[in-house]
């Protein structure tokens, strides 16, 4: 197949068009629209009087805009809502980076397919294919560019204890990079260096930590040798929060709120967003109230808060929504915090939950803008989930961003089975919040440790200050959630001490040298501040772990399963501490260790590993590029 060829003339539109379509650099200042909560109804009409004046290609009763988002209606369309999405994919197509991920021949031609939707005509595609899309070839010679952005990140510092003993960060419960870490694995791609955020993978996993007898949550601690060194050990803190019971839940105002935009026209979003938020509606009832808000070019009112029994009108409303158009996120948020405003239950469970693939390219796309809108309706106790859906265009970076300011969870659904896993298994989770603005500071013994490294949770970091500082926000627990830390320690003595390249502390000697031979003494600390939901001054927690020189072979196989995880996710990310690790070992370890697996989730990752056993022997030698 020719590959399809633009003149100079066209080649320098696009290229203007490209440069002004980058969502989120700092710079990019003068297309930035405040985001005001104050909205106007300017149309009602019938559904099929909206699809018409507004390239709506979905039923709505009320559609709303804000005072500075007014509705064009051109006098007469000239092209089709997919013609649209076609000239819009392309010029905001961003330029190629020198960043690249291996892919299969077949994950190449799907996200072609994907950053191309809409452009048959002009590429010469025959009507079948991949999804019901054209069949598209790779062309050898000419990469595809994919358009998924990740935020940077940086692998966290070892530190000298006796420098700096205290380590401060904000738990984290959202699970979206695994998952999305599994879509590439089974598309036979290496996920991106950084979409691969280690904490998130081992919280994907539940752990059998105590369950809490009178704290919102119970606080586990345990330390063995680290499998990839003997010299070293690593701390584990497991925090299980209290289970609720589904029929027990408080009554729920939910608002989903649902991407529409031409982006999420493709088999693995909106039909999935429909099929997931179809799970959980079946298990509401009563005491709930469901509204649906949609946003593409504008953002509309497709179902007024409705009883959870209504399920036939609620599942109608759904299964009616179609794909078309620009995306204006911001207008969709605030017309859906509004709906949510209006319904507000006092003492119960008040959450927008947004469906998307995060690509937002119409009105207020700063993310400065959006998180004030989102920390605002935080603070009035009305949360934001974020399911995130698709490939090729994925933004993670401003859903994750806004999910945790919004002190909600974030998740990515790439199958049924993670729909089921977020939407029905997790529900409560998802759904209840039983601590709000946790945080952990671990005070480490420069007696016993040289030095220390939180291992994930980069972007979680808190200046030690933070701590008890009530104003600054952290991460948040539902119902049932487990949050899992892991430190590689380097203890005082080691062979392996990092402080081999430094003078000597001339002032800072412990009194006595630790002995690997002694277990006593107090190896660190732990403190754990949270809010109840409905408050603003927090509690603390402490928590003590003795020293203990536990061989890995000892420790518990919960224990041994999270290090397999963490292991991988290093592995993935090229981490120089995981540099002489095999696979064949990690896979090992978890092999041994996954103990009970009632669902299935171990198993698949044990799978996963192997998955990218193959891709690394040169399975795969296609590479496409992404945006960061």
């Amino acid at each position: 197949m020719k590959a399809f060829k633009f003149g100079p003339v066209a080649l320098s539109v696009l290229m203007v068009l490209q440069s002004s379509c980058s969502l989120f650099k700092p710079e990019q200042t003068e297309n930035t629209v405040p985001v005001e909560t104050k909205t106007e109804h300017v149309v009602s009409a019938t559904p099929a009087a909206l699809a018409a004046e507004t390239d709506q290609l979905y039923p709505t009763e009320t559609l709303e805009v804000s005072h500075q988002g007014k509705i064009t209606v051109p006098a007469k369309p000239q092209v089709s809502a997919k013609a649209k999405d076609s000239v819009a994919a392309e010029s905001e197509a961003p330029a190629p980076t020198t960043s690249a991920y291996g892919a299969s021949d077949k994950m190449e031609r799907k996200l072609m397919l994907r950053s191309n939707q809409g452009s048959g005509q002009m590429m010469g595609l025959a009507k079948k294919g991949i999804g019901g899309y054209a069949d598209m070839r790779a062309i050898p010679s000419e990469p595809a560019f994919n358009q998924e952005s990740y935020d940077g990140i940086a692998e966290g510092k070892t530190n000298l204890a006796v420098k700096d003993p205290l380590s401060t960060f904000s738990v984290d419960v959202d699970t979206a990079s695994y998952s999305n870490m599994r879509r590439f694995l089974q598309n036979g791609q290496t996920p991106p260096v950084d979409a691969i955020r280690i904490e998130e993978m081992i919280n994907y996993f539940n752990y059998d930590y105590p369950v809490p007898t009178s704290e919102p949550f119970s606080v586990h601690l345990d330390m063995t040798k680290a499998p990839w060194d003997s010299n070293k050990k690593i701390v584990r803190i497991g925090i299980k929060g209290k289970e609720i019971k589904v029929d027990k839940r408080p009554a729920s105002n939910l608002v989903f709120l649902v991407d529409v935009s031409g982006s999420m026209d493709s088999a693995e979003k909106l039909p999935l967003v429909k099929s997931a938020i179809a799970m959980m509606v079946d298990k509401l009832d009563k005491n709930d109230k469901i509204s649906i808000v949609v946003y593409a070019g504008a953002a509309g009112l497709v179902l007024k808060p409705t009883n959870g029994q209504n399920k036939t009108e609620i599942l109608r409303s759904l299964d009616q929504l179609k794909a078309g158009g620009s995306t204006n996120g911001a207008q969709g948020i605030e017309l859906a915090y509004k709906t949510a405003t209006d319904e507000f239950i006092k003492g119960g469970v008040n959450r927008v939950i947004m469906a998307t693939d995060g690509d937002f390219n119409v009105g207020t796309t700063s993310r400065e803008e959006l998180l004030k809108l989102v920390t605002k309706n935080a603070e009035k106790n009305i949360y934001l989930s974020i399911l995130g859906f698709g490939m090729g265009n994925y933004k993670d970076g401003m859903m994750e961003t806004l999910s945790n300011k919004g002190n909600g969870n974030y998740a990515y659904i790439d199958n049924q089975s993670e729909a089921r896993k977020v939407m029905i298994e997790q529900m409560s989770g998802t759904l209840v919040t039983i601590a709000k603005d946790v945080k952990i500071q671990v005070e480490f013994n420069p007696k016993w440790v040289e030095s220390y490294r939180l291992i994930g949770y980069e972007n979680r970091i808190l200046n030690h200050e933070d701590f008890n500082d009530d104003k600054k926000d952290a991460g948040d627990i539902g119902a049932g959630h487990t949050v899992t830390a892991l430190y590689e320690i380097v203890p005082v003595g080691s062979s392996q001490s990092v402080a081999k390249n430094i003078d000597a502390l001339k002032y800072s000697k412990t009194e006595s040298v630790a002995n690997e031979s002694e277990t006593n003494g107090e190896l660190l600390t732990v403190k754990l501040r949270f809010k109840r939901p409905d408050g603003f001054t927090s509690q603390k927690i402490e928590i003590v772990l003795n020293n203990s020189n536990k061989n890995f072979e000892q420790a518990s196989d919960s224990m041994k399963f999270a290090t397999a995880v963490a292991m991988f996710g290093m592995k993935i990310r090229q981490s120089e501490h995981m540099k002489d690790i095999k696979l064949e070992d990690v896979k090992s370890i978890a092999a041994k260790s996954k103990g009970s697996d009632n669902n299935g989730y171990k198993k698949e990752f044990i799978e996963l590993i192997e998955k990218y056993e193959s891709i690394r022997r040169g399975t795969s030698e296609q590479k496409i590029s992404y945006t960061e």
